[in-house]
């Protein structure tokens, strides 16, 4: 009878244990990511009484308490952070505290400090990879923290190459009047001044053929630049045919510019891949698009993330360009995992080693751009253990009472 006391003063402890982890999980409800825990509960030893070898069996009570952490999918909604990342699927975002410990999250409100570095709600830095500064990222080289430009005004790219995608008229003549057909883009120098270069299309006597004249403003150079004239010729299909897919292509060199700038060798490319860009059909001569790989100055307007956890900085010139790429770790047994604090967790002697990778590879889930990743605690399923608990308590108190009554029935049979 008397074991009935730490039998019961077992359970009271357990369940005082229990009480305090879904009062945890409650003031967790609004963490983002923040993962709920579970208690499991497991019967001490039995004692045998008597000698029936386990026909009467009495236990101890109840052992303490173990808590695991259910890794579960939490909801996902948009947010207004630019940079906010939901995780969806497995996986943790890789940051380092202040001491540089290694930790994992799935909290996903990031921020930029003043000098760039990408940040967690609690100033962990966030790990993954930095842009080469052509726009694209080595995953391949060990992660860091990642920072991100700020304020920082992007360098002007001179022009190199333009092309044109347009049709000339088949039913255009060589005159006289000649049939003529002409169009301009804007290029770039080594400052980032604009600059204008023509093209003029003519019809002449060959059946199929124009004639054209790349030419370059007077007015921007020292001396004047000679057009750089030709001929291009189709087929019966309207299909350009002179100059082959293999070149040479016309090109305009461009020297002495006024402002400075250095001097410019402006390729014109005919074809995409194999696929001519200029056509002879007998539709209206038109421009149906065209482009050049030139860029003026521009500053920093926003940085943001992009799903798959891209950094992308976006630019006045309207090109954005990316700037870093957001790590993520796959552990094969999270549940094992402590938790560190501000919504993080550090391997224990029971965790798997994380494999460090992109979003999306090697089992790891995808990251979203925009979004938080919600807790996944359950207030209704909390309130409800929460019940079972208390009551739980209070008939193990019930059993101290009783156990202390008995007792002293039973001293009092002595007087």
């Amino acid at each position: 009878m008397f074991t009935s006391f730490s039998t019961a003063l077992s359970a009271l402890g357990a369940l005082s244990t229990a009480i305090d982890v879904v009062g945890n999980n409650l003031a967790n409800l609004n963490t983002p990511g923040f993962k709920s825990s579970a208690v499991s509960f497991h019967d001490l030893v039995t004692q045998s009484l008597g000698a029936g070898m386990g026909e009467t069996q009495v236990g101890f009570g109840v052992g303490r308490p173990t808590t695991i952490r259910q890794f579960s999918q939490g909801a996902i909604q948009t947010s207004p952070g630019a940079l906010d990342a939901a995780i969806q699927g497995d996986g943790f975002l890789v940051v380092r505290d202040r001491a540089g410990a290694m930790l994992f999250t799935r909290g996903g409100n990031l921020q930029v400090d003043k000098t760039g570095r990408l940040l967690t709600a609690t100033s962990e830095r966030v790990q993954g990879w930095n842009s080469s500064g052509n726009g694209t990222v080595d995953t391949n080289l060990p992660v860091g923290d990642i920072v991100v430009p700020v304020g920082s005004l992007k360098p002007p790219a001179a022009t190199t190459a333009v092309s044109f995608d347009l049709n000339l008229n088949a039913a255009g003549t060589a005159g006289p009047p000649p049939t003529a057909f002409s169009t301009s883009i804007e290029v770039f120098d080594s400052l980032g001044s604009s600059h204008i270069v023509s093209v003029n299309f003519t019809r002449n006597a060959t059946a199929n053929q124009w004639d054209y004249s790349l030419s370059f403003p007077s007015a921007d150079v020292t001396s004047p630049i000679a057009p750089v004239t030709g001929s291009i010729t189709f087929d019966a299909t309207g299909q350009l045919t002179d100059p082959a897919p293999a070149g040479p292509f016309p090109s305009i060199a461009i020297t002495g510019l006024t402002n400075g700038a250095a001097d410019l060798t402006i390729g014109w490319q005919l074809y995409n891949g194999a696929t001519p860009r200029l056509t002879q059909f007998s539709q209206p001569s038109a421009v149906s698009a065209n482009a050049q790989d030139g860029s003026p100055a521009a500053q920093l307007i926003r940085v943001g993330l992009d799903d798959g956890g891209k950094i992308l900085a976006q630019y006045s010139d309207g090109q954005q360009i990316m700037v870093g790429q957001l790590a993520m770790a796959s552990i094969r047994n999270p549940e094992s995992m402590m938790a560190a604090g501000n919504n993080t967790f550090q391997l224990s002697a029971r965790s798997a080693l994380p494999a460090i990778g992109e979003a999306g590879t090697g089992g790891r889930g995808t990251i979203m751009g925009g979004a938080i990743e919600y807790s996944t605690v359950d207030i209704a399923r909390e309130f409800t253990n929460l019940i079972v608990l208390q009551r739980g308590y209070q008939a193990n108190t019930r059993v101290v009472t009783t156990v202390d009554e008995l007792s002293q029935e039973t001293i009092n049979l002595k007087r």
